[in-house]
């Protein structure tokens, strides 16, 4: 069997075009390469477009009872990168709506102007047999869901010099999978 190389890009379908675009571009700090009023294609890396938008005239939003895309996952090098984008989203009113260190990343979730959540996170292990060790151990069995944390008041133990292996440690009470937002 060969599997793919990457993911390339996802596609979604939108009422509002333009606004969906300009969300994705401002919280992802992307570019447009393409747009008309029937497609957007955004990039922020080396991939000619990650994100697409399908101007299908559809209106209902996404919810809980609905099958299908729960969220889609945007990784970021290190805690500041992902913290300073936390900071200048905040700074432009884009606020998250659930801040959690999931064991493995941690992760800040916005949803977009059609209810479609957004994971920013990062990888809280430097390598995969530190991750293979933490699932081992039991950790992550006993609490999948993860610990909430307070972005600014993360972003602040980083600015005072607080070493990233203790701010991406869980402390808190763990979330029920009842609580999750």
């Amino acid at each position: 069997m060969v599997s793919p190389a990457k993911l390339a890009h996802v596609v979604l379908r939108t009422g509002d075009i333009e606004r969906m675009t300009q969300w994705y571009v401002q919280v992802l700090d992307g570019r447009v390469v393409y747009a008309n009023d029937a497609l957007a294609f955004i990039t922020y890396d080396d991939e000619h477009h990650r994100v697409a938008f399908l101007n299908a005239g559809a209106t209902e939003r996404p919810g809980p009872t609905h099958s299908g895309l729960e969220h889609i996952a945007f990784t970021y090098s290190e805690l500041g990168d992902l913290l300073d984008n936390y900071q200048r989203l905040k700074n432009d009113e884009v606020t998250p709506f659930w801040c959690i260190n999931h064991g493995p990343t941690t992760s800040i979730y916005y949803r977009d102007p059609d209810n479609n959540q957004i994971e920013l996170q990062i990888d809280n292990f430097d390598t995969e047999d530190a991750l293979e060790e933490f699932f081992a151990s039991g950790a992550f069995a006993a609490n999948p869901i993860g610990v909430e944390f307070d972005p600014d008041e993360l972003h602040r133990r980083l600015l005072a010099g607080e070493p990233i292996s203790e701010l991406v440690k869980q402390s808190g009470n763990p979330v029920a999978l009842k609580d999750i937002p």
